[in-house]
């Protein structure tokens, strides 16, 4: 019988190829460095037609976690269109799915025995992103209901205004655990460091910019 984790971590960013795959990598990376068992899902994947299967979100997120890439993801939700996943299933004449469904997928597909340290879920897109034909990111958290959401960010010119968006969408739709990483931190580049710090200085977002930073939060969840 599949077993929740222990802690129950979504991933999802403020847009597509914002590095929630990479950030994802990194956390198993870590947590399977220090034994900790860890599981990862991805509930759907979209991706270009021409793209070798070993890399698809799935196949990296597998190998980073010791699991196969169709249990990372079902093949019957790999979808070779680059579109959000219901509408690249709708451009392949696919069926519809619903959040509902991604859901049972994912809470049914955990190891069974005993639970996982750590399952992370990684979304598709942003926040909004379509995930589904009934739902986005906020309702796949909400049928989730993990212990903590990582919102991946960039650390560049317009990261403060998309962070704001996307963390005020989140707890408009439930009263979760935040966390914010700044991917591609760049500790000499003063635009970075000035937009980390008015995150964590006036909007009260402790943002971390490392990936051992963020596995200490997802491990105090």
């Amino acid at each position: 019988m599949a077993l929740r984790p222990e802690r129950l971590i979504v991933v999802t960013g403020t847009g597509t190829g914002i590095g929630k795959t990479w950030v994802s990598v990194g956390l198993a990376r870590h947590f399977r460095q220090h034994s900790v068992g860890l599981a990862i899902r991805k509930p759907a994947q979209s991706f270009e037609p021409d793209d070798r299967p070993e890399s698809t979100d799935a196949a990296l997120l597998g190998a980073a976690s010791g699991e196969a890439a169709t249990d990372v993801c079902p093949a019957h939700r790999w979808y070779p269109a680059a579109l959000a996943p219901p509408m690249a299933a709708a451009a392949l004449g696919r069926a519809p799915f619903t959040i509902a469904d991604l859901a049972a997928e994912v809470t049914g597909s955990w190891p069974g025995g005993t639970a996982v340290g750590v399952g992370l879920v990684e979304g598709a897109g942003g926040v909004a992103s379509p995930q589904a034909d009934d739902g986005d990111m906020r309702q796949l958290i909400a049928a989730l209901d993990p212990d903590l959401v990582v919102v991946v960010a960039d650390a560049a010119l317009g990261t403060i205004n998309l962070v704001r968006l996307s963390v005020d969408a989140i707890r408009a739709a439930g009263a979760w655990p935040l966390a914010v990483h700044c991917n591609r931190y760049d500790g000499a580049t003063d635009l970075h460091r000035r937009n980390v710090a008015w995150l964590r200085d006036r909007q009260g977002i402790d943002a971390t910019t490392g990936i051992d930073a963020l596995a200490a939060r997802v491990a105090g969840a």
